[in-house]
């Protein structure tokens, strides 16, 4: 094991599958020299060369299309979004394209494509830059979308990303970059399609994904210390949704709250609210309880910033009062 940070686990996942597999390469605005903006792709092009780390114009609905192409003719490209947000002009490849290709040739394509990059409220980085577009892309067909919330599952996750046949929107959380944890030397895979039981619990069950899961477990620290006996799912797949898991967990605690850093309006937490319903109605002793940021574009001032978003102290109520 070794400790690193997570910035270094993404950059690690990447360099041992393009080490493995030469159709892997990245590309992206100032992935080559530069090293990437948060120096996931350090170094890699003085290895690899400037044909596998690749340095782009800035236009994401050009060298997006491009790496459509290329995942069809057999490569296996990485976008890497300088921001999550820019994708947003790459949203038409990405969704008739990436997302439908596969189908609508019949099977004769396969797009396997990452696209990874830093999302999320930041600190004081604006409404433009502080989109949280899971939501956006979560009614595309074909999809596969991932939110890596550890330096463990981070490199876990991409490696697994790198490798599947499909189009898989990989989000990681610009604040998370420098979170550090202990990383097994050997090489591992983690599945895209599984959450992650944090901690089990009796009393009821919050799920949660990337930055918020360090929210959540500080509220837990408050909690258990209280007497409470919460159960924590990270759900790492926004997209299938592990369903199953949080049922599972529903038999023991009766109870669910879904904590996210998405909009509330159309956000992860309805859909895994309309699933929850579908499915475990019955399991539900109170109604669910969701923790999502305000429906307003993030405002640049901190203390605005601040009180768009959930913190640890809005968990620790919604606790109390569920159980009380």
């Amino acid at each position: 094991m070794t400790q690193i940070f997570m910035f270094d686990a993404l950059r690690e996942a990447t360099d041992e599958e393009m080490e493995k597999d030469p159709s892997v390469f990245v590309l992206g605005e100032d992935v080559g020299h530069y090293g990437g903006s948060y120096k996931v792709t350090k170094d890699l092009h003085a290895k690899y060369g400037d044909l596998r780390v690749l340095d782009t114009p800035i236009a994401e609905n050009s060298f997006m299309g491009m790496a459509i192409g290329a995942a069809i003719t057999g490569l296996r490209p990485i976008v890497e979004g300088m921001n999550m947000s820019f994708l947003l002009l790459a949203f038409n490849q990405i969704s008739n394209n990436a997302g439908m290709l596969r189908y609508t040739s019949g099977g004769n394509f396969k797009i396997p494509l990452v696209i990874r990059g830093p999302g999320g409220v930041g600190r004081q980085l604006g409404a433009e830059h502080s989109q949280r577009l899971e939501a956006y892309f979560q009614a595309i067909p074909g999809l596969k979308i991932v939110a890596c919330s550890t330096p463990y599952n981070a490199k876990g996750l991409l490696k697994s990303a790198i490798k599947d046949d499909n189009p898989v929107i990989f989000f990681e959380h610009v604040l998370l970059y420098n979170l550090k944890e202990q990383v097994p030397d050997e090489d591992y895979y983690l599945p895209l399609d599984k959450s992650e039981l944090v901690r089990e619990g009796s009393q009821v069950t919050i799920v949660t994904y990337s930055r918020m899961r360090h929210h959540v477990m500080q509220a837990v620290e408050t909690l258990v210390d209280e007497g409470y006996d919460p159960e924590i799912i990270d759900l790492i797949s926004l997209k299938p949704i592990d369903i199953h898991s949080i049922g599972k967990s529903l038999i023991k605690t009766n109870k669910l709250i879904i904590v996210e850093e998405c909009m509330k309006t159309g956000g992860i937490a309805a859909e895994i609210i309309a699933q929850v319903n579908d499915n475990y109605f019955d399991l539900l002793d109170a109604p669910v309880i969701r923790l999502s940021s305000q429906d307003i574009p993030t405002p640049y001032n901190g203390n605005l910033e601040k009180a768009t978003l959930i913190h640890p102290h809005q968990i620790i109520d919604s606790v109390r009062k569920l159980i009380s």
